[in-house]
């Protein structure tokens, strides 16, 4: 498996592959449906080294020293090396953890195509995502043993975009994390908060546009954007320099694992208008903890709320307005979608990932060897 993700400052996908891992590990400790899952985490990088876990002890760990954007070209534009060259071992398996084929020499091949946005809307993506995704996925998609994706918009989309038939899409979708949800008797949070890489396709414009529009009627608590802000972003942190939103907006950069339960359990509500999401972690993650959630009707985010939040058109600053005010104002309403938030969460588990993911594999073999047959 590329670990490569989950080097550094990981967001979504960098946390998908680390808790996968993770979670393939202690299935194949426990001898359920992995008992036969060897797992070889492949890490590649100029700056970062891969930081031993006990979460991961049971893997084995090949860490190279080649920068990321000289192996992707390789790997994109050249098909080389293969991964048991690079590695000096045999897998049955490579599966890469994004939506270009890892290559190999005679290993079945699985990617993980999160979401596929940067097709629509390339101008909202950078560097080797821009470059290489939308000229090169059909083909690697088509080519894949098997296709993973982390819910059944991204399935669809898989199947209408890239013309993979449904029999190879594998739809595995993320665990909510090992948090306690915070009492429904204490305090029910200070501010509003979005989560997430400040990035074009989160929609932040429309965010702000209706924090704006609410400002300049009523009271209203601070609005935290908790994320790494990339080069795009310049203009939204302008924009919390000035009034209104000056002072009542604060970008707090880039958020560790770690810190993370505790900044959901202070909020007191989460938005997030992206305009498409393969999954949206955040979302579930806040209904974990019990954080009421105002999301937008697009892509996969409706189908991991599953009804338990409210539901606004992104491109409508005056709906998402709307929406974050009848959270703030409506008490009841309120503990009712944190509570229904916290039963729906339970039904996402990492150990489901992982079967899901050990059944990916052992379909990805069989569909390798019977192409081998075929040819």
């Amino acid at each position: 498996m590329d670990y490569r993700p989950a080097l550094r400052e990981p967001s979504g996908a960098g946390e998908y592959t680390h808790q996968l891992a993770r979670a393939l590990v202690a299935a194949a400790a426990a001898g359920e449906n992995g008992d036969h899952l060897r797992l070889t985490l492949f890490s590649s990088s100029w700056k970062d080294r891969f930081v031993e876990r006990p979460e991961l002890a049971g893997a084995t760990i090949i860490d190279r020293r080649v920068p990321v954007k000289v192996l992707n070209f390789a790997w994109h534009r050249l098909e080389w090396p293969a991964a048991e060259t690079l590695a000096r071992a045999q897998f049955d398996v490579t599966h890469s953890s994004h939506p270009l084929l890892l290559p190999a020499r005679d290993a079945a091949q699985v990617v993980t195509i999160h979401d596929l946005n940067f097709l629509a809307h390339p101008e909202r993506t950078r560097a080797e995502i821009r470059r290489d995704y939308p000229a090169l996925v059909r083909s690697h998609a088509q080519r894949a043993d098997r296709v993973v994706v982390p819910s059944s918009f991204t399935a669809g989309e898989v199947q209408r975009l890239l013309e993979v038939p449904p029999d190879r899409i594998s739809v595995c979708a993320p665990g909510a994390p090992a948090w306690e949800p915070r009492s429904p008797d204490g305090p029910v949070g200070t501010y509003v908060l979005f989560l997430g890489t400040l990035e074009p396709r989160k929609n932040i414009d429309a965010l702000l546009d209706a924090y704006e529009q609410l400002s300049l009627r009523r009271h209203l608590p601070p609005l935290l954007l908790a994320g790494r802000a990339t080069d795009a972003a310049r203009g939204w942190l302008d924009r919390l320099e000035r009034p209104p939103l000056q002072g009542l907006v604060r970008h707090t950069g880039y958020v560790e694992p770690s810190r993370r339960r505790d900044l959901y359990a202070g909020a007191l509500l989460l938005v997030q208008p992206s305009f498409e999401e393969g999954f949206g972690l955040p979302v579930l993650e806040a209904m974990t903890v019990g954080v009421p959630v105002v999301a937008a009707n697009r892509g996969a985010l409706p189908e991991v709320l599953g009804g338990t939040g409210l539901l606004v058109e992104p491109n409508a600053p005056q709906q998402i307005a709307d929406a974050i005010e009848r959270v703030l104002d409506d008490h009841r309403l309120a503990a009712e979608m944190a509570a229904r938030g916290i039963e729906r969460a339970r039904s996402f588990t990492w150990t489901g990932a992982a079967h899901h993911m050990l059944e990916a594999y052992r379909r990805a073999v069989l569909s390798r060897g019977s192409r081998h047959e075929t040819a």
